[in-house]
C-alpha cells in the first residue's frame, strides 16, 4: 500500500498562543491520533496508522508541543497540551473522532474527560501501574527526570525513561544508544516531562478510581496486545472497567510496538457508524 498523500503543513494556535503544526490525510470524518512519548509526525506510529486510515477518514497528524515544527510555551501544563488538542479538533471542524497510543492516550483521555467534542475515543495502553504485577515508579521519577532535563543531560533522560518508565533493562538501553533513533530522541527529550506529568498519577501501582473520569460518557475502546506485559494488559482491563461507556479489547500477537496493519482495521470498525446507528 503506497503511502497516503499528506497535505502540506499546516498550523493551529493554542489558547495560550503556542502554535501547533500539523498534516492531514484522506477524506471522511476527523480522526485525530495522539502520539506517546518521543513521537511527533516523522517518527513513531501515527505516519503508519495515517496511511492505514486516510481511505475512511481525514487523519491529523501532529507536533505535540516541545516536538518537531511545534512550538512551546512555558511553564508546561497538562491543560495546555489538552487546549492543543481542542485547538486541532476546532481546525477539524468543532468535533472529532480521537485515537490516542500510549501516553497519548493518556493524553486523550484527559481531553475527553475536560469535554473537549470528541465523538468516539480509542486507546491503545495508556501506560498505567495498577497492581503489583510490576514496581511502580519510583516516587522521585519526576524529580530525577526534571533534574536531568535542568542539566541539558539528555541521554540520562532517555534511560530514566526506559528503564523506570517502560522497565527495560540497563543493557538493553545501552544498546539504544548505538542506534540512529537515539539522537532523534534526544532532541526531544525534555518533552518525557510532559509525558511523566499525563501519567505518572496512575503508574504507582494503586487501583485506578472509579470517579476519574465520569465525563468521558462518549463511546471508548480501550485496546491491548497480547503480547504485551501482564502490568499493561491488567491496567487496560481496568480502565475499561471505570469508563462510562468503554469496551476493552485485546489483539492477538501484539505488543506495545503496535502493527498499523493490525490496529487500523479495528479503528475502521469502531469510529464508523453501523447503518441506521446515530454517530
Amino acid at each position: 500500500m503506497s503511502p497516503a498523500k499528506r497535505s502540506a503543513t499546516e498550523t493551529v494556535r493554542s489558547s495560550d498562543g503556542t502554535t501547533i503544526a500539523f498534516e492531514r490525510a484522506g477524506s471522511g470524518p476527523a480522526l485525530i491520533l495522539v502520539d506517546g512519548a518521543f513521537c511527533s509526525r516523522t517518527m513513531g506510529p501515527s505516519v503508519a496508522l495515517a496511511d492505514q486510515l486516510a481511505r475512511h477518514f481525514t487523519v491529523f497528524i501532529y507536533d505535540r508541543r516541545g516536538r518537531g515544527e511545534s512550538g512551546d510555551t512555558a511553564p508546561y501544563a497538562v491543560a495546555r497540551e489538552i487546549e492543543d488538542l481542542g485547538a486541532l479538533i476546532t481546525a477539524a471542524g468543532g468535533s472529532a473522532l480521537v485515537c490516542g497510543i500510549s501516553s497519548g492516550a493518556g493524553l486523550a483521555l484527559e481531553a475527553a474527560n475536560h469535554g473537549l467534542a470528541i465523538a468516539k475515543l480509542a486507546l491503545y495502553e495508556a501506560p498505567f501501574i495498577v497492581d503489583a504485577t510490576r514496581a511502580p515508579l519510583p516516587a522521585d521519577y519526576e524529580a530525577k527526570i526534571a533534574e536531568a532535563i535542568a542539566a541539558d543531560r539528555r541521554g540520562d533522560v532517555i534511560k530514566l525513561f526506559m528503564t523506570k518508565g517502560v522497565g527495560l533493562s540497563s543493557i538493553l538501553v545501552l544498546l539504544m544508544r548505538m542506534m540512529p533513533s537515539w539522537s532523534t530522541m534526544k532532541k526531544v527529550a525534555h518533552t518525557v516531562a510532559y509525558d511523566a506529568a499525563i501519567v505518572s498519577e496512575h503508574e504507582r501501582g494503586q487501583p485506578l478510581p472509579a470517579d476519574r473520569w465520569t465525563s468521558v460518557t462518549m463511546p471508548t475502546l480501550v485496546i491491548d496486545g497480547s503480547k504485551s506485559p501482564a502490568w499493561m494488559r491488567n491496567a487496560m482491563s481496568a480502565l475499561a472497567g471505570v469508563l462510562p461507556a468503554a469496551k476493552h479489547r485485546t489483539l492477538a500477537g501484539q505488543t506495545h510496538m503496535i502493527n498499523a496493519k493490525v490496529l487500523a482495521p479495528v479503528l475502521v470498525e469502531f469510529f464508523t457508524p453501523r447503518e441506521g446507528s446515530v454517530g
